[in-house]
Order: structure tokens, then sequence, then C-alpha cells
């Protein structure tokens, strides 16, 4: 298959028409698929619906005898607090339950943080003239709004295959008191799928940085989401932390939004014991106690670890074959013409599409104008600017299989079609 950079203008012309009149094609079926979130499918939710019979009129007791309808349990249930402390690869005492937002739990300890500091010693943010934070990017937009909305500067920094630059990572923080933490998506990244190297976590765990209050927000998404027979591994770096002399660098965030209830699971927070009684502390503030019964229910469907990496493969065989047409569509519209590239992830939610320069817009637009809405252009960077205006994240999660096959045609014809405008120039 010849490269289009390789074609002259004349010939691109000649292609362009057959491109053309399969993309009228696909206008003319009126078809409305959307792709903008990485939601789960109705089938993946169906594989918890035995939830609702863990906890009823019956079976309301915690295994400590005491009533989950009512207050208490400020940060979780004993035995959801020891089967999740096991997922999250931390103590049963570093960790803790809350609701079923993890989102929730971030925004929340950002608000903790501006307002009464990272550390018992340290300066609320909402005093300081300028707080930063560092944003591996493409990364998730969630993420990137939290620090808008708190008028908190971003710093974009490059995501290579291992992990995020940690050259430019090491320089940054060492240089400047402002930049108070980094965001992570560790395993399987929002949208790239990359997971973080051994030597990156260790480089995290162990750099200088100005400033001593300095945080890293590690959100353990998709740490059991995987797609394939060999599971990618995440060093714990929690302990890396420890080993470091860094126990309180790390707060890890996770959730079974994508295990159990997107709407309806449970989120958790931990880390080094010192930084959960601090909020343990806060959070007395704020709540009398999360969803017991939902808790319980949780912990009584999945029983232990091997029951969630059971229930997982059950999501891997349906998510798999759509991840699968991905490549197929992309490779068979796309491949050797070098007019762009694309992850290709073992585990997650997402992959991570590159066109030419420049074009990520105008194909986002143009498969919107005929049925297909993907992630708009520049969401995976900070302030929704895509420094090069190139990067789609496509989330094949929800649709059927046969609309992402549908999708993925589409999307790989206006690639075509807008690569062909730009070479010709």
């Amino acid at each position: 298959m010849t490269e289009y950079q390789q074609l002259g203008a004349h010939k691109l012309q000649e292609i362009k028409p057959q491109l053309k009149e399969r993309y009228s094609e696909f206008q003319s079926k009126n078809i409305t698929l959307d792709m903008t979130r990485g939601k789960p499918c109705s089938e993946q939710l169906d594989l918890a619906m035995g939830l609702f019979d863990c906890a009823g009129y019956s079976h309301y007791a915690a295994e400590d005898g005491s009533d989950c309808r009512n207050y208490g349990g400020l940060d979780g249930l004993a035995e959801a607090k020891a089967l999740f402390s096991e997922l999250m690869e931390v103590a049963a005492d570093e960790i803790i339950i809350g609701g079923n937002s993890s989102l929730n739990m971030m925004h929340d300890a950002f608000m903790r943080a501006m307002v009464n500091g990272v550390t018992e010693n340290s300066s609320p943010w909402k005093l300081l003239p300028k707080v930063k934070f560092l944003c591996p990017s493409p990364g998730y937009d969630r993420h990137f709004f939290v620090c808008q909305y708190l008028g908190i500067e971003m710093i974009t920094i490059d995501m290579n295959a291992d992990g995020p630059d940690m050259d430019t990572v090491e320089n940054l923080v060492a240089a400047d008191e402002s930049i108070k933490g980094i965001w992570c998506v560790p395993k399987y990244s929002n949208p790239t799928g990359v997971v973080y190297s051994d030597s990156v976590v260790d480089r995290l765990a162990n750099m200088k940085t100005k400033a001593d209050d300095f945080i890293i927000f590690w959100d353990n998404a998709y740490t059991v989401h995987h797609l394939g027979e060999k599971p990618g591994r995440l060093k714990n770096i929690l302990t890396a932390c420890k080993q470091t002399g860094h126990p309180d660098r790390v707060l890890i965030f996770g959730s079974t939004s994508k295990i159990s209830f997107a709407s309806a699971g449970l989120a958790m927070m931990a880390g080094s014991k010192a930084n959960m009684d601090r909020a343990r502390k806060q959070i007395s503030f704020q709540t009398i106690g999360p969803d017991k019964l939902n808790q319980l229910r949780h912990v009584r469907f999945f029983k232990n670890m091997a029951g969630i990496e059971d229930h997982m493969k059950k999501h891997a065989a349906i998510l798999k074959p759509k991840f699968d047409a991905v490549q197929s569509a992309l490779e068979t519209e796309l491949g050797e013409k070098n007019i762009a590239s694309w992850s290709k992830p073992t585990g997650g939610y997402f992959v991570s599409l590159d066109t030419l320069e420049g074009c990520a817009g105008p194909v986002i637009q143009m498969a919107a104008e005929a049925g297909v809405k993907l992630t708009p252009a520049g969401s995976t960077f900070p302030y929704m600017q895509d420094p090069l205006n190139r990067n789609i994240r496509l989330a094949p999660s929800f649709p059927p299989l046969e609309d992402i096959r549908l999708a993925m045609e589409l999307v790989g014809i206006c690639i075509q079609l807008v690569s062909i405008e730009k070479l010709r120039g």
C-alpha cells in the first residue's frame, strides 16, 4: 500500500472521488453513533445484576454485626476495606471507601488541599500566589477540568511509551516550588493505554521536588481492566514512595465504576496511614458515613480478589472483540498510508489515534456530519488545546460491535479525505 506522502497532487486527486462517494453513502444511512465517552455497555452492566440480591430485608448486617442501614463507618466497612485494599495493593488501614465516584474523591482531595494544605505544616493552596500541576498528555479530560475549575495552572507533559517524559518532569519539579503535583493514570492510561514502567514509577517516587508538599494523584482506574491473556504489570507506587523516604507523596484512587455499575459502584482513596488519618479527620466534617449497604453488596457479590478477576474476564470477553474491530478497521483503511498512527492497548477503555498535524478537528467534525460523534478535539489536553491538533480519543466500549465497525470505517474515510486536502496544500 502506497504512502500518501509519496503520491503527487494529481494521484491524490484521483483517489478523492471514490472516498467522497463512500462518505456520501454513510451520510445517506442517517446513522447516529456516540463514541464520546468510555461508558460500559448494557451487556457489561448486566454482569453485576446479582448485586441486587446481596443485601436485602434480612441481609443488612456487616460482619461485626453492625446495621448497615444506619449511620457510621466513616471510612468504610472493615470487610470492604479488606477486599479493596487488595485491589489497590495497600494495607487495610491505608484505604478509605467512599461513594460511587473516584472523580468526586479526587475533587474533594483537591478542595482539602486548597482549604487546609496537603500536610499539617503546608500552606493552603488558596493562599499561594500560584499553584501549578503537571498534566501528562494525551490524558484524561476530567482531571484537567478539576484544575481549570479551581484556577490551578496546568503544564502539559509529553507521554512516552512507558509513561510521562520524566526528564522534563524532574527538571520542572526541582526548580519550581509552585508545582504542587502531577496527574497520573498509570495503567492502561486514558487514552493511550500506556502502562508506566518500573523506572517511571521509581523516578516519580524518588525525584527531588522544590515543593515540600508535592503530591502525586495516582488514578489507577483501570488496574484490573485487561483485554488479553497477559495483564500489564504496574509497580506499587506507595511501596516505592515508602522505600525512597517519601511515604506521603502519593494519593491513589480507584473505583468499581467499570467493574460493577458506573452509577452505583464504589470509589476508594488510598495512601500512607498518615495521609489517610488526616483525610478521615477532614471527611468527618463532610459526612456521617457512606452507603454501607452498597459496600456490603459488593463484598458479598465479589467475595474476594479471585471473584473480581473472574468477573473482569467476562468484561474482557465483551470488550476485546470491539477493540479488535477498531484495530482491524483502522488497519484496513489506514495501514501503511502513513497518515495516522494509533495505540494498540492491552487493557483499559480507549484507543488513542493521531492524525497528521492539524487534522483532528476537521476529522471529528466530518465524522459528526455523517452521524458519528467522537470526543471533541483537544479534549485530551489541558485547556482543550491540543498543540498539534492531531489526537483523537476513540471509545469503543458502549456501541454494539457492528456499529463500531461502521464508525471506524467512517473515521478512516474521514482521515483520508482530510489528509488528502492537507497534503495537496
